[in-house]
């Protein structure tokens, strides 16, 4: 049988099969590029391929039938929901719809260098300040501080609408209880959340500074390699 070249293992190159840590227990797990999720065999946790190219099965009408797989697929599909979800509650605010699009845009070319469990990242990224509405209407203009309380909240009704594992629902809600302050939480997803927030920001919280400032900044508040590179060549120029 002739087999679609990007799905032939000898077309593939040295870094398509590579191992990431389980986010459960640490355990190396090796993965194929085209394996969508694994089942850690430490700690029995399903988890999603961080890097998943499943080349030209992303728009085949046959890569079911091909591959038996459709996770990629609904990873897409369960980011656009999310994003959906956001949009309404928001509710044609389009100037914190666009921040989180761009905090999810920083966040998704983060990951794919980084790794991470990608569902984890794209659903943090997109309701990282999804508690900032509830917030303001129970306490008023000043409500926005309270975001990280209420946002969890929030994100735990919405998540519930999707068939997501337990550990990263609460992983998620970490993340967005602790995206400000970054208390009590040092995990690859948390870290690309956190810089893929602070490239939005920096423009307006650094607005006329020098290049010496940024750069400085940039080096004492980013976390992930990816983001503090993305940060030095947007703002400092290399």
């Amino acid at each position: 049988m002739i087999r679609c070249p990007g799905q032939d293992q000898r077309f593939w190159k040295p870094e398509d099969i590579f191992e990431i840590k389980c986010p459960g227990c640490g355990k190396a797990m090796e993965f194929f590029k085209d394996e969508p999720k694994l089942k850690c065999r430490k700690c029995g946790r399903t988890v999603v391929n961080p890097k998943i190219d499943l080349g030209c099965a992303e728009w085949c009408q046959y890569a079911e039938q091909c591959l038996g797989v459709s996770a990629g697929r609904q990873i897409s599909a369960i980011r656009d929901k999310l994003v959906n979800e956001m949009k309404k509650v928001f509710a044609g605010d389009e100037r914190r719809i666009e921040h989180a699009l761009g905090v999810l845009n920083y966040a998704e070319r983060i990951q794919a260098e980084e790794g991470g469990d990608a569902i984890v990242v794209k659903a943090a990224a997109v309701l990282h300040d999804i508690g900032i509405a509830q917030a303001e209407r129970k306490y008023g203009s000043s409500g926005a501080k309270y975001q990280e309380t209420e946002g969890p909240i929030m994100a735990r009704g919405i998540l519930a609408k999707f068939d997501l594992d337990k550990a990263d629902v609460e992983h998620i809600c970490r993340i967005i209880a602790s995206h400000h302050s970054g208390k009590d939480i040092d995990t690859v997803e948390f870290s690309i959340v956190w810089d893929a927030d602070r490239l939005v920001n920096i423009p307006a919280e650094f607005a006329g500074a020098s290049k010496e400032k940024l750069r400085e900044a940039i080096d004492k508040t980013f976390r992930t390699c990816t983001g503090r590179q993305i940060a030095l060549e947007l703002f400092v120029g290399n």
